[in-house]
């Protein structure tokens, strides 16, 4: 039985014409073939399997080949092209920097390029993933690399150009090969296909092309993989299930959830795929790029921009249609913001099934216009009403000599009295109702009038006296002890009351504390008291006696001895302890 080789290798190009996808780089090493404009250093960068070391090696056999042909091509016959195919030619030295990447490795490949070759014109040295060399390496290697013997060619390949030494970049010809196109991986894979009797579906590559993101390797990787799976018949179907891959249908249906505001069977369908094996991440990248694709689409010119199937193009144009730019805009940037927030959560289903949450009632929840100038975002908001603010007259803190605050003379004593003026009852305002404007002060004279006047009505005020407001007071306090405010009624039980006129009285404390207690119960108590007087008008003020402080005589200052005596008397067994510890004063 033979031995099975992979396609990778059994399919590698074997000459400039085989390489697929880099027309740009053959056509140039072909010229300077021809031409014999040859560098002596040459540098290979691109992504992995884009054939890097297969275009270096198709070079040393092409720049050795007895025949060549007109094109620049190798004739494949000749005796340098057959020891090239199998391996023996000592014209092709390969190194394989990731593994052999110290100094010594590359002091041992200079000492080989003294000697010239044997057969052909020219040694070819190729240096693969030679970004793994250490910077000592690259030291070693700058001489020779810059001033080779005529007969030697060094072809350097990377996948990380960015990690080279500038001074080997200066000293290369560089190359910079790009990633396969999908066509073209298609074209390839069909054309083994054929060469394989392998029954392909044209879906089927073109999903296998998309899996390897540009890298033909991979894609034969790929290839080889499913045709073990399949045996040998491969579907659109049978490639997605074997790939993992999440078909376009479930990106169809759930926008069309999306767009009838369907929540359950759009949580559903994602339920769904998640059975399936499928990660939340995936999804959520596998929807951006179908929204972005529908996106594309709008227009028909640009859809030569979607890397799909053929048979997907016509559904996406005909989908897109139905669904407004806007709309495709706002979910990009709502699935944007997913993806880049789902490594940091926690429950990742509940927050891709919150995203989806969003996407179903995107359109009802920002309406979104396409105005002349642009795009504009309409919020909802509700009327706005005024509200109306009632003036709040600030309160006066006065000194002694005022008109509303009286003066408590007595010995050798000062007050300060705090006026306490309780704010009119405010008219609540209905949301029906217009904001009235404050009344001016002129008019607040006025008021009083109407309110004494309704009052009269009513019945008349009795007179604020001494022992009335006394009887009052007390009744108060005995309200306050029956509801348990006990600190608040002992307080009032020991303020003072003075009276100044027929509508003020003044309540005297004899401390800070105690003004404060009482200071609390102002609006029920002024409330209480007109209510017992039958006066609206009638208010109250605060007095704080301060008892005038007594100048004490500056006290002397004593020596440590005169400390120590006057310890000493307070306390004598210190006499004892300093005896036995045997102490001295300072």
């Amino acid at each position: 039985m033979d031995k099975f080789i992979v396609s990778a290798r059994k399919y590698r190009p074997q000459n400039f014409n085989t390489v697929v996808g880099q027309s740009h780089i053959t056509t140039t090493l072909k010229n300077a073939i021809n031409n014999n404009q040859l560098a002596h250093a040459f540098l290979f960068c691109g992504p992995r399997g884009v054939g890097k070391t297969t275009c270096a090696r198709i070079l040393a056999k092409t720049i050795n080949c007895e025949h060549r042909t007109p094109d620049g091509e190798a004739c494949n016959s000749c005796n340098s092209c057959v020891s090239f195919d199998n391996g023996t030619s000592l014209n092709i030295h390969e190194l394989d920097a990731a593994s052999n990447n110290s100094v010594d490795d590359i002091r041992t490949l200079v000492e080989q390029v003294r000697f010239a070759p044997q057969a052909g014109d020219y040694k070819v040295y190729i240096v693969d993933e030679v970004h793994m060399l250490s910077a000592a390496a690259f030291n070693a290697f700058l001489k020779t690399l810059e001033e080779p013997p005529p007969y030697a060619i060094f072809i350097l390949a990377t996948t990380e150009k960015h990690k080279i030494l500038p001074t080997i970049l200066s000293r290369c010809q560089i190359f910079d090969f790009k990633r396969i196109t999908i066509n073209d991986t298609i074209e390839h894979l069909k054309e083994i296909c054929d060469k394989e009797h392998i029954t392909a579906e044209k879906a089927a590559l073109h999903v296998i092309a998309q899996k390897s993101e540009g890298a033909m390797r991979d894609s034969l990787s790929i290839l080889d993989k499913i045709v073990s799976f399949t045996g040998g018949q491969l579907t659109y179907v049978n490639t997605l299930e074997h790939l993992n891959v999440l078909d376009e249908d479930y990106y169809f249906k759930m926008i069309n959830f999306m767009q009838h505001q369907q929540l359950s069977d759009a949580l559903l369908l994602f339920d769904t795929i998640i059975q399936k094996g499928f990660e939340g991440d995936t999804f959520i990248e596998g929807f951006a790029e179908f929204i972005r694709n529908l996106l594309v689409s709008k227009d028909a010119r640009a859809a030569i921009l979607l890397e799909v199937a053929e048979d997907f193009k016509q559904k996406y144009l005909q989908v897109a249609q139905e669904i407004s730019s806007e709309w495709l805009i706002a979910a990009l940037n709502i699935l944007n913001d997913c993806g880049i927030g789902y490594k940091q959560a926690r429950n990742k289903k509940l927050f891709v099934e919150m995203t989806l949450i969003k996407l179903s009632y995107l359109q009802q929840a920002v309406e979104i216009s396409a105005g002349g100038d642009g795009i504009s975002k309409k919020k909802i908001v509700d009327d706005a009403k005024p509200i109306a603010f009632r003036a709040i007259t600030p309160i006066k803190i006065k000194e002694s000599v005022s008109q509303d605050a009286t003066v408590q003379k007595k010995p050798k004593s000062a007050s300060l009295v705090i006026e306490a003026k309780l704010p009119e009852p405010v008219k609540k305002i209905s949301s029906s109702e217009q904001a009235v404007p404050a009344a001016p002060l002129g008019s607040l004279k006025k008021i009083r009038e109407q309110l004494l006047a309704k009052n009269n009505a009513a019945g008349e005020p009795k007179p604020l006296e001494k022992e009335a407001l006394q009887l009052a007071m007390q009744g108060y306090i005995k309200n306050l002890f029956s509801k348990k405010i006990n600190i608040a009624a002992e307080n009032l039980k020991t303020a003072g009351l003075e009276i100044k006129d027929e509508n003020t009285f003044t309540i005297i404390t004899s401390s800070t504390f105690q003004q404060r207690i009482i200071e609390a119960e102002r609006a029920e108590l002024i409330d209480c008291m007109q209510k017992h007087f039958n006066n609206p008008l009638l208010k109250y003020s605060i007095a704080l006696e301060e008892s005038q402080a007594v100048e004490e005589p500056a006290q002397m200052q004593l020596t440590r001895k005169q400390q120590y005596q006057l310890m000493v008397e307070q306390y004598p067994n210190i006499k004892n302890l300093r005896e036995r510890l045997k102490l001295m004063i300072d």
